[in-house]
């Protein structure tokens, strides 16, 4: 059998630029092309792309997602506005309530247009020891002016071995005098239109913490220009509430640091 020339002398027509080449410096592709050195090109990674396995998904002692209580936020300084009537405006830039909303104040400074400070943040106590069930709720205070005919109230409790907060949302239909009378028990109040989880019904002893409620009746809202469309964007700027009694003058006041929060901010 005769053997192969060695091809120092010959040629090869490259199979990719057409072109020839000395034949000792050719070479073949991964696809089987016969090309110059000089054209050689590896084949891509991508076209054998390593096994992988997928990434765990699975958590060890996972717990489901919770609902986080909404918290109190500061409204700017003399965010109190009365006008000789029972509205109360409130400045709220950019707060997000909602028409029915319930919201308390505190930390209020100074009295506004002859409103008082109890009559803005309203603080009240139990009268009387009251079980889970009992559906009147009687109060020490000033509650037959200050608070609202119907709304909601926050009674405060902290476990003595725990220390952690177990307080009671009740929701009241009417007020005799400083009764509180159609009380459904461990409900929640909405605030921003979310009704948080409901609270537990339970006893409470006389003396507790009583905080009141406003609900929202209106919107303060602007119009401002925007780029593009639409040509105007709605600008949210605080809330209006109703007081029992007319403010006896006009006035913007109420301090700095003024706090609006929900009824109730522990879980």
């Amino acid at each position: 059998m005769s053997s192969f020339s060695q091809g120092k002398f010959a040629l090869a027509i490259s199979d990719r630029s057409g072109m020839a080449f000395p034949y000792n410096e050719m070479v073949r592709e991964w696809n089987g092309a016969l090309v110059h050195n000089s054209e050689y090109e590896p084949k891509q990674p991508q076209l054998q792309p390593k096994p992988t396995n997928a990434d765990p998904q699975a958590l060890q002692r996972a717990r489901p997602a919770r609902t986080e209580f909404p918290t109190e936020d500061f409204l700017p300084e003399n965010p109190f506005t009365t006008a000789s009537n029972t509205t109360l405006k409130v400045a709220f830039p950019f707060g997000k309530l909602q028409v029915n909303d319930q919201v308390t104040f505190r930390n209020v400074k100074q009295t506004v247009g002859g409103v008082f400070i109890g009559y803005i943040q309203l603080n009240a106590s139990l009268n009387f020891d009251i079980n889970s069930t009992q559906t009147t709720i009687s109060l020490k205070g000033l509650a037959e002016t200050q608070f609202p005919r119907s709304g909601f109230v926050v009674i405060e409790k902290i476990n003595s071995e725990t220390g952690l907060y177990e307080n009671e949302v009740v929701e009241y239909t009417g007020m005799t005098g400083d009764e509180l009378t159609g009380c459904i028990r461990g409900t929640s109040a909405p605030y921003r239109g979310v009704s948080p989880e409901k609270t537990k019904a339970s006893e409470h002893l006389a003396t507790a913490k009583v905080l009141g409620s406003y609900k929202v009746v209106s919107l303060n809202e602007t119009s401002v220009p925007s780029v593009g469309q639409p040509s105007t964007t709605t600008q949210f700027d605080g809330i209006n509430i109703t007081l029992n009694n007319a403010a006896p003058s006009t006035e913007t006041g109420g301090g700095f640091q003024c706090t609006i929060g929900p009824v109730n901010d522990r879980a």
